[in-house]
């Protein structure tokens, strides 16, 4: 009898301890939480007051940088938006696959329908999947015919809900994209694209100057919309074109009303927003409000979204339950495309902070960028120096929500996201301009290459040199000082763990 009453304590207990587990798994239904990353392109690591800009005040994202866990070691994959914007959604480096460069509007879809994806992951979690803004990784097979449905794009690749630009503001087609179709397209005015030539009678920046109200600087001189030249020829399609000075209260309209009609159960929203990129149209009631130009407005633009997407979450009672990852595609730049007094009203801002280069640089300002995870109640507010990359997202919700998924590239993180490690990666393949550069612990190492020390057009360092390059970004946060001939024993070890992932091909010098 005494066993008897053994057994059965012994099985009571395990039993009880197997519900409380249960419990304490998000992966049962009420405990899954909804998850949004929000994705900004173009801000650079001192663009924000949580992260050292003291002439801009960004106070609802520094809500998510104060109140949950701002990482300072935080990285995209590549210092332009496409291919971070591929390692962010894929798990892949970008630099694995050839197409992953900045594309034009009219490119194909990058990601194959195969591939695994960071939506598709949560899908098979059970959760509802949408993104809302720039989406820039090409769509359909390419010769898109833009007046009928258009295919595959972000819902063939994981996306239940979808509403989108093509590329970027300052491309072609100048108009959104919900659910595969041109939004409020008029069939009597079709829309036609070319990255080649013009069409007949259409006026162009480079021709007709008169005709626009934001002066172009360098490539943006083709079709003229809203006043703007932009990158690429269009045709027709005038009822489906966007206003620019709108597009983020449009944009927020779509992601707040994605929050409510998904909200009783739980969602992966892809929000991703415009801001800082060209061209920098911020609504009047923005205008002047940095005292910085446009770029300085539409940041503050930007913040203001973002308080506003997180009162929605708040009002709808889903904020205690919603793990928030906010980012941005790549470093910070100036000058590129538009003269916009961008340079010269900067002051004593720093978009890259104590950083060196910035978008299109191999230097550290080209992809580290603001990083932030915040889940209200559940993160204890830390600051984090743990190397963390965006490429790590898809192997780290897998990793929470007990779901199977192909990682590739991308490293569990998730420790680190939720605050209990500060551990992180150990390296990272870094890409500029389909160059990459490796970070290992506190050092970098940039290898030799042939090319341009400047961007011309951009006026930001691009960070290649003939020779090895080798920084310690604890004691030289600005690499300002080359270690490679004074360390050679660190710049081999780099080198060996660096050709052990990227392989010998890693430089366009040939040896």
């Amino acid at each position: 009898m005494k066993n008897v009453l053994k057994y059965l304590l012994i099985a009571l207990f395990v039993f009880s301890a197997c519900k409380e587990a249960k419990k304490e798994n998000v992966t049962s239904e009420t405990k899954k939480p909804n998850v949004v990353v929000i994705y900004m392109d173009d801000l650079g690591y001192g663009d924000l007051s949580a992260y050292g800009a003291t002439e801009l005040k960004t106070s609802n994202i520094d809500v998510l940088a104060n109140d949950g866990i701002k990482f300072t070691n935080g990285y995209a994959t590549s210092a332009t938006c496409t291919p971070s914007r591929y390692g962010l959604l894929t798990g892949v480096y970008p630099w694995r696959n050839p197409k992953a460069k900045i594309l034009p509007g009219s490119a194909p879809l990058i990601i194959t329908t195969e591939q695994e994806t960071l939506p598709k992951m949560f899908k098979r979690a059970g959760y509802q999947t949408g993104i809302v803004g720039k989406w820039h990784l090409g769509l359909g097979a390419g010769n898109l015919n833009w007046n009928e449905h258009i295919s595959p794009g972000p819902n063939e690749v994981g996306f239940e809900d979808a509403y989108i630009l093509a590329a970027t503001q300052d491309r072609v087609p100048t108009v959104y994209i919900n659910n595969g179709f041109v939004d409020g397209l008029d069939p009597k005015d079709p829309i036609s694209v070319s990255y080649k030539k013009n069409f007949e009678g259409e006026p162009t920046g480079l021709d007709n100057p008169e005709l626009t109200t934001m002066k172009w600087h360098h490539g943006h001189n083709n079709s003229i919309v809203n006043g703007i030249p932009r990158i690429g020829y269009m045709k027709g399609g005038d009822a489906a074109k966007w206003v620019d000075t709108e597009m983020a209260d449009h944009f927020l309209k779509k992601a707040q009303n994605y929050v409510k009609t998904h909200k009783e159960k739980p969602f992966f929203l892809y929000y991703a927003l415009q801001q800082p990129h060209v061209p920098r149209t911020p609504h009047p009631r923005f205008v002047g409000k940095s005292g910085l130009g446009p770029r300085g407005d539409v940041i503050l633009e930007a913040d203001y979204m973002v308080g506003e997407f997180m009162k929605t979450l708040k009002e709808e009672g889903v904020l205690e339950n919603t793990i928030i990852v906010f980012s941005s595609d790549n470093g910070p730049v100036l000058q590129d495309g538009y003269f916009d007094d961008a340079i010269e009203k900067l002051g004593k801002h720093t978009p890259a902070g104590k950083l060196r280069g910035g978008k299109y640089s191999l230097f550290d300002a080209g992809t580290r960028v603001p990083f932030m995870v915040y889940w209200k109640g559940k993160i204890k507010p830390q600051v984090s120096e743990a190397l963390v990359c965006q490429v790590d997202l898809l192997a780290s919700f897998a990793s929470l929500l007990d779901v199977k998924a192909e990682v590739n590239d991308s490293q569990n993180m998730m420790s680190e996201f939720l605050g209990k490690s500060d551990k992180g990666r150990d390296n990272i393949v870094l890409e500029a301009g389909s160059k990459t550069s490796f970070r290992s612990g506190d050092w970098v190492m940039i290898p030799p290459y042939k090319g341009a020390a400047m961007s011309w057009h951009s006026f930001v360092e691009t960070g290649v040199k003939t020779e090895f390059q080798l920084y310690n970004l604890k004691e030289d946060v600005g690499q300002k000082n080359n270690l490679a001939v004074k360390n050679p024993e660190k710049l081999k070890e780099l080198l060996a763990e660096f050709v052990k992932i990227r392989g010998e091909k890693y430089s366009n010098i040939k040896k």
